[in-house]
């Protein structure tokens, strides 16, 4: 297994490379991240285990580069369907005046991304172990957020009618998707047209492997209205 040492010079090495400048004490907290997932993934599935050599990577550096797209007005948002953490975690914690919630309706890793959390000391983050849908929880948390965030969980017209009973008057929803994204994009626009201000959907491309974007992880941003 990697240590925390290789995990911090992975990380460095990528924010270097694409002019990311975070702090040292941030760039530590990512990495002692990615320690504690790798470990905690031998007990519960937060990563698939083929990748957990490349954490980093594809998971908490694509994380903090998605931070890079996000709205500067947002400070309370909510990461639906969180698994391990991301990119929830990793955005708590490159943008420390950010709140925001974790939510997964998995148990094992709500429970993981709970103590990871603790041992991490990030006190601007709650975690649910709930689904977004269920009354009880937009009861709990209506009308509250300014920017819904969310990694590849679900089709971008699910992703919005989750989010509208929780959005405040004005919003911004962010999906991180791989894949073609324009008739998934297309179809949700054609439900809820009326909601959309202003749509962008930017490449997250970067340096040294993923030049041209290869991968073809996208960011979809959306600012929509309630």
């Amino acid at each position: 297994m990697k240590t925390k040492k290789d995990y911090l010079l992975e990380l460095k090495t990528l924010f270097w490379e694409n002019q990311l400048n975070f702090g040292e004490h941030q760039v530590a907290r990512l990495a002692h991240f990615a320690q504690l997932v790798a470990k905690k993934n031998e007990e519960v599935n937060l990563v698939s285990r083929k990748d957990i050599d490349n954490i980093i990577e594809n998971h908490i550096f694509i994380s903090a580069l998605a931070s890079e797209f996000l709205p500067n007005g947002a400070n309370r948002f909510l990461d639906i369907g969180t698994g391990g953490g991301f990119p929830g975690i990793p955005l708590a914690i490159v943008k420390p005046l950010m709140r925001g919630v974790l939510v997964d309706s998995t148990t094992k890793k709500v429970n993981a991304v709970s103590e990871f959390v603790k041992k991490l000391r990030l006190s601007n983050l709650e975690i649910e172990n709930s689904r977004v849908e269920s009354d009880e929880f937009i009861k709990k948390y209506k009308n509250k957020f300014d920017l819904i965030i969310s990694r590849g969980t679900v089709p971008l017209i699910l992703l919005f009618r989750y989010s509208l009973p929780l959005i405040k008057d004005k919003a911004y929803l962010a999906a991180i998707k791989g894949g073609k994204l324009e008739e998934e994009f297309k179809t949700a626009k054609i439900k809820y047209k009326s909601h959309i201000k202003k749509s962008t959907i930017f490449d997250l491309a970067y340096k040294p492997n993923n030049i041209r974007n290869k991968k073809g992880k996208k960011i979809i941003l959306l600012e929509i209205v309630k």
